[in-house]
């Protein structure tokens, strides 16, 4: 890589996609989105069309138009644009990289094909660098999230030597639970100063003791401000704040999920507390109700102004 790298910590914002009423893309409202969270939850880096993002249910030209105008309004706005690359096929993954590097996104990262599943951490290591080549200045992360992937190996296991293959590769978001691939991740990195990205929101407090360099998550959209205070605490050695919010924030997600909590009640949960149109799902997902999510955005609400 011939630039200097920002390493990515902190809050990220999974961003939701936008879409009409009837199902197309929303491009105005990026402009709006930005602005609130910059302004309304101190989020200021962001991790577009990934699994928040209905980033596999989108075509690849809709996937471009959407990396282009985020990077486009998040100029000298956002300190930090990933886009999601990852597909079914290798060819799309490798015009997304490669277009994702012409609009001067900040980094790329790439979830596992699911339909023909990597059969080892090889295979999927090998994935991944045939990715990179087409963006090959950009950092790449891998997005570990086997409950959506089926990939039943360790994440340290494709990090192990990976540097070897891909000097690009910058560090991995890691949607799971597993705490000790999580701990050997983290310890893996550190020697290649790697950002570890924890993607559980509800359980970030476990991941930052053991080193997770930020989080990359669906709630920090309408929480962040909550949650930057969690991460201060935690750094000023004040433990007893920190777990304090994350109990709070539990609470909140529980409340959520035995309402049920999927991608597109969460959608509507951003539109009721942001005020901005997010609009509807796409296809397999279904519409909430809105009283589903009025309920949850009232406990979100009632969660942010009690601190």
């Amino acid at each position: 890589m011939s630039r200097s790298i920002k390493k990515l910590t902190g809050l990220v914002a999974a961003t939701f996609t936008p879409l009409t009423a009837e199902g197309e893309i929303n491009l105005s409202v990026i402009g709006p989105y930005i602005d609130y969270l910059i302004e309304n939850q101190n989020v200021k880096s962001v991790f577009i069309n990934g699994t928040t993002g209905e980033g596999c249910s989108l075509t690849v030209d809709e996937r471009k138009q959407l990396a282009a105008v985020w990077c486009q309004h998040g100029k000298g706005k956002l300190e930090q644009v990933i886009v999601h690359v990852g597909c079914m096929s290798i060819k799309d993954s490798q015009e997304l990289a490669r277009h994702a590097a012409s609009i001067g996104a900040d980094g790329i990262a790439v979830i596992s094909p699911s339909y023909f599943i990597p059969v080892n951490a090889d295979a999927l290591r090998l994935f991944i660098k045939e990715v990179s080549t087409f963006a090959p200045d950009l950092p790449m992360y891998y997005y570990h999230i086997p409950s959506m992937t089926g990939v039943a190996f360790d994440a340290a296991d494709v990090l192990n030597g990976i540097e070897q293959v891909i000097p690009s590769f910058q560090g991995v978001k890691y949607t799971g639970t597993d705490l000790r691939d999580l701990g050997q991740c983290v310890c893996y990195s550190q020697s290649h100063n790697w950002s570890v990205l924890f993607g559980v929101d509800e359980q970030l407090l476990g991941a930052l003791v053991l080193g997770v360099h930020g989080a990359v998550g669906s709630t920090y959209n309408y929480l962040g401000c909550i949650v930057n205070k969690m991460l201060a605490a935690f750094d000023n050695g004040n433990h007893m704040q920190t777990r304090a919010l994350q109990f709070e924030f539990m609470e909140v997600i529980t409340f959520a999920k035995n309402l049920g909590f999927d991608v597109s009640v969460n959608k509507q949960v951003m539109s009721e507390v942001s005020g901005l149109a997010m609009g509807p799902p796409r296809l397999p997902l279904l519409p909430c109700p809105v009283s589903k999510a009025q309920a949850i955005a009232q406990k979100v609400k009632d969660f942010s102004q009690g601190h």
